[in-house]
């Protein structure tokens, strides 16, 4: 299964594997999954370093190359994406998790979330 994680997920993943669920580590874990990550989460961190955000002292740079260097693959944003973010309903205002949501509807991948406000969005979401 093609599992898009969010950037939460990610940042978890790769800094702090202890505090993901047992679901979310099974899943990531699991040799059947190809693990992907968006462009957006790389952006997100970039944008949120810059502000000095104390949750996002990661160098997006590293978390990139170490995505890529343990098998994931990076999903670049396409503007079929983008325009699918309009169709999506207001339940949520963060642009970086809209586009998550739309990538992964656009894509046909399950999208990793530990936020209930991205998984009452319908479709291929799984909050774990």
């Amino acid at each position: 299964m093609n599992l898009l994680l969010d950037t939460h997920l990610l940042l978890c993943a790769a800094f702090r594997p202890g505090r993901l669920s047992r679901d979310a580590a099974a899943m990531i874990a699991d040799p059947g999954n190809r693990l992907w990550f968006s462009a957006a989460s790389i952006w997100e961190v970039a944008i949120k370093r810059a502000l000095d955000r104390p949750d996002f002292r990661v160098d997006p740079g590293v978390l990139q190359a170490g995505l890529l260097a343990n098998d994931y693959t990076e999903l670049p944003i396409a503007g079929r994406h983008c325009l699918g973010v309009s169709g999506l309903p207001a339940l949520h205002a963060d642009p970086f998790d809209r586009i998550l949501i739309a990538q992964a509807l656009a894509e046909g991948m399950m999208l990793l979330t530990a936020n209930a406000r991205i998984a009452a969005y319908p479709g291929p979401i799984r909050a774990v």
